[in-house]
């Protein structure tokens, strides 16, 4: 859903002064000492402040009077910040930044999307943006490397495209991350799953079952991941494994490793599934992947069935079935000529849980699935909903549904008594007389 009204419709800059604005940044950028530290504190603001009254002294542009305060803070936003994206990424209340082209930027706000009214000079200004982005992090784009995954010193997850790939121009697509992470509290508020759902899942990560966090783009599948990573214990040695390194856990006991793409030609590529591999010369106790997309989930699902249990990843994937559908295709991208019934015994053997997060038609972001994988009957994997989302309707534009047990006491039940975690029966019992059908195994 859109709506074309401008977020931001106060005073902007004139289209010449926006131009004057960047080349003075440029120029100033370009007079500061080489060492300086670009941070907002006192005295490199007023250093930049010096500069700018000095260019005005000697330069032959004016600045009106009621833009002068305007002009200076998108000064500093372009030499000390990331230009005119600064303005967005301040703002709490937008969850994503989408930069289509220079003159058009939408961005998303409680779950929708609207057109921000920020615009950037010209294609050249989002490049330059775009590199200060990924400049400190040993990446490159361009015309041979069009293409660039970085983050935000924040750890927001930045992706860019420019020419000859992005046909319109340089664009970028920015997941900005909460500057207090989300927690199990907050998702529950926010009535993405119910206090039951939540201890269940407590339970499982304590008691060391490997989950698959899975659900489509923007889901908010890396959040949960995060928050499902929060549960394993201070003790435990994790090795975090991502693109772009988002996830933020608490333990002191995390090796966080990022994956290297060429910064020149004939330079070495470190993938995804190079650091899975070697983590497990790292002596890890739980494994942790952002996301697996390709030939790394072999090795992941080899991780979780040789002495790591309790590892986590997540998998784009619309429904439970379609996760195993979808494991079953990223291992045949291994290269290795597995037949079809091997690889879906590896799957079932490697993974006991599938989360299934899904954002709604309304906005609203929820746990529709967790989902047992039980084992197999014949060439098919059998799974039981341990607890689902029902929808009912909609009311004012908001998806209306509850949250209900499947009906079935789950097989991996004994495993967490084992670990302290003496679970209630009754939650996992409906009471609805709707629920025999939640109570049938799923084939």
């Amino acid at each position: 859903m859109t709506d074309n009204t401008p977020v931001f419709t106060g005073i902007t800059l004139d289209p010449e002064l926006a131009k004057i604005k960047l080349w003075l940044a440029e120029k100033i950028e370009a007079s500061l000492p080489q060492k300086i530290v670009l941070d907002r504190n006192p005295q490199t603001i007023q250093l930049i402040r010096d500069r700018f009254n000095l260019a005005r002294q000697h330069g032959k542009f004016h600045i009106p009077p009621d833009q002068e305060t305007l002009f200076f803070e998108e000064l500093l936003d372009e030499i000390l910040g990331f230009g005119p994206l600064e303005k967005l990424l301040r703002d709490d209340t937008i969850s994503e930044i989408m930069v289509n082209r220079a003159d058009l930027v939408y961005i998303e706000r409680k779950g929708k999307i609207i057109e921000s009214g920020v615009h950037f000079v010209d294609d050249n200004h989002v490049i330059r943006i775009i590199n200060k982005i990924i400049t400190p992090l040993g990446r490159r784009i361009g015309p041979d490397s069009p293409m660039v995954d970085a983050r935000l010193p924040d750890g927001s997850r930045v992706n860019a495209v420019v020419p000859p790939c992005a046909i319109d121009g340089p664009n970028i697509t920015i997941r900005k991350f909460s500057k207090n992470p989300l927690g199990i509290e907050d998702l529950i508020r926010f009535g993405s799953m119910t206090e039951q759902m939540a201890e269940f899942l407590k339970a499982c990560v304590v008691s060391r079952l490997n989950i698959v966090v899975a659900g489509g783009t923007g889901s908010g599948k890396t959040t949960l991941l995060n928050v499902l990573s929060s549960f394993i214990p201070d003790d435990e040695r994790i090795i975090t494994i991502e693109d772009a390194a988002e996830l933020s856990l608490r333990q002191r006991h995390v090796v966080r490793l990022e994956t290297k793409k060429p910064a020149h030609a004939g330079d070495h590529e470190v993938t995804i599934r190079d650091l899975v591999i070697n983590s497990l010369r790292m002596r890890p106790e739980r494994i942790v992947v952002g996301e697996c997309r390709g030939g790394e989930a072999l090795d992941m699902l080899q991780a979780m069935n040789t002495g790591h249990d309790g590892s986590m990843t997540t998998v784009h994937a619309n429904s439970p079935r379609d996760t195993i559908s979808r494991l079953e295709t990223l291992v045949l991208m291994a290269g290795m000529e597995l037949p079809l019934s091997v690889v879906r015994k590896q799957i079932v053997s490697a993974v006991d849980l599938i989360v299934q997060q899904a954002r709604l038609r309304d906005g609203s972001r929820k746990v529709i699935n967790i989902t047992e994988v039980v084992g197999m009957e014949g060439d098919t994997v059998v799974m039981q909903d341990v607890f689902r989302f029902e929808e009912h309707g909609e009311e004012d534009g908001k998806v209306i549904g509850a949250f209900v047990p499947g009906g079935v006491r789950p097989v991996c039940e004994q495993r967490l008594k084992n670990h302290g975690f003496n679970l209630p029966p009754s939650m996992f019992m409906t009471t609805s007389g709707r629920g025999g059908a939640l109570n049938r195994r799923m084939r």
